[in-house]
């Protein structure tokens, strides 16, 4: 069958954003959600969902950064078109005057002069529009707003949305400190799903700083809701239905495994970095679920015959000298090869050349983005007795 044009696919009601190369992982949860996904783009996905899938999405998903809710779409040719599109949608049908609000605005080939004066503009026309109906205004939180309202600007078009998030999904509201080099939960997530390890198997992280693979990959072997212990935006707006939001949480509590000690290990040579981890699987429950080791990764052997490996290990962007890194992941490789036969090991590096001085033949490359740095996330299986070792290349320049 054909697939259908883009005038034929039905208008999203929704866009949830994500880390490039994680998008095909967040059609499936906003589909496990209820939500109906329409289209999948870089860095974000297009759906329909009600009430019920929209509040399961922000609970559920991984990988997700936001989950906006589309309110308003224009055609535009002159800036003061803007301010009258935005003034002529019913805002105060969809929040509180007593609510706060921040504006924020994206734009792609959009030909404006000033995205400053443009979120100004949004601004005024939110704040005006409540003035004829209410006689008050919102007032404006730029740091932790009531209302996030969010509008995306193309060359000829602006959409606007009412954010139902609130604070990005990635901040769980369990992590309490950061390490230089840490990444963000959702790509932490998708990086155990796409390396298909299996809940319940062994999992070593042995770089792992604040421990954001580790709280990650407790929550999915115990089917715990990445969300469950934090607020969400879509509880300010007027159509928020609490009940159905009690039994959408009861019926993810109810999915929950019961807490046991787990087959996941984390190591760090830095005791002061390793504290950081201590405190953040503390304040999610899993002190004595998770075990963890002060060593220097060339120091530390398998915690288990068998299992998988998913770190970070430093690249140069963050921490660690390039010159070092390059007489170091030699030593990772040999490392991998004496110690871990039978091991299945993912990396993930924003640097195209260390990775080869591991000298081992990566079986898979996934391309990722973490933030704005692009990366791969390498695959090497380490059979015992047929390991592919290919010389170190040089990690500098040709």
């Amino acid at each position: 069958m054909a697939p259908r044009s883009r005038e034929q696919l039905p208008p999203a009601s929704h866009f949830a954003t994500c880390p490039r190369g994680l998008e095909e992982l967040l059609v499936a949860e906003l589909n496990a959600a209820g939500a109906q996904v329409v289209r999948q783009l870089p860095a974000g996905v297009l759906f329909i969902a009600d009430a019920a899938a929209e509040m399961r999405a922000n609970l559920t998903s991984r990988t997700a950064t936001r989950i906006l809710r589309k309110v308003g779409y224009t055609r535009y040719k002159k800036e003061e078109h803007i301010y009258r599109a935005a003034l002529d949608l019913p805002w105060p049908e969809w929040f509180d005057v007593t609510k706060t609000i921040a504006v924020k605005v994206g734009a792609q080939n959009a030909p404006l002069k000033s995205l400053n004066f443009i979120t100004l503009k949004i601004k005024d026309a939110i704040c005006d529009r409540f003035r004829e109906e209410t006689r008050e205004r919102p007032s404006v939180d730029t740091e932790s707003p009531d209302v996030p309202v969010y509008a995306f600007f193309t060359p000829d078009a602006v959409t606007f949305y009412l954010d139902t998030s609130g604070e990005p999904l990635f901040k769980r509201g369990f992590k309490r400190e950061a390490s230089a080099a840490s990444i963000k939960e959702n790509l932490a997530a998708g990086l155990l799903l796409l390396s298909g390890w299996e809940p319940g198997t062994p999992l070593l992280d042995p770089m792992c700083g604040a421990g954001t693979i580790l709280l990650e990959a407790a929550d999915l072997a115990l089917n715990r809701a990445p969300g469950r212990a934090r607020h969400f935006a879509f509880e300010h707006y007027r159509d928020f239905d609490a009940a159905l939001w009690q039994r959408i949480k009861d019926e993810t509590k109810a999915l929950e495994k019961p807490l046991t000690k787990l087959p996941i290990f984390g190591a760090d040579q830095d005791r002061w970095v390793l504290d950081k981890a201590r405190n953040n699987l503390a304040v999610a429950g899993y002190a004595d679920a998770i075990e963890l080791k002060v060593s220097d990764l060339l120091d530390l052997k398998p915690p288990t015959p068998v299992g998988t490996i998913v770190t970070n290990p430093p690249y140069g962007e963050r921490i660690g000298e390039a010159e070092d890194l390059a007489e170091w992941y030699p030593l990772l490789g040999d490392w991998l090869k004496q110690n871990f036969a039978g091991w299945d090991a993912w990396i993930i590096s924003g640097d195209p050349l260390l990775p080869k001085a591991i000298g081992l033949k990566a079986s898979r490359r996934i391309p990722l983005f973490n933030g704005q740095i692009e990366t791969r996330f390498l695959q090497y299986k380490l059979i015992a007795g047929s390991m592919k070792v290919k010389k170190p290349e040089a990690a500098s320049g040709p």
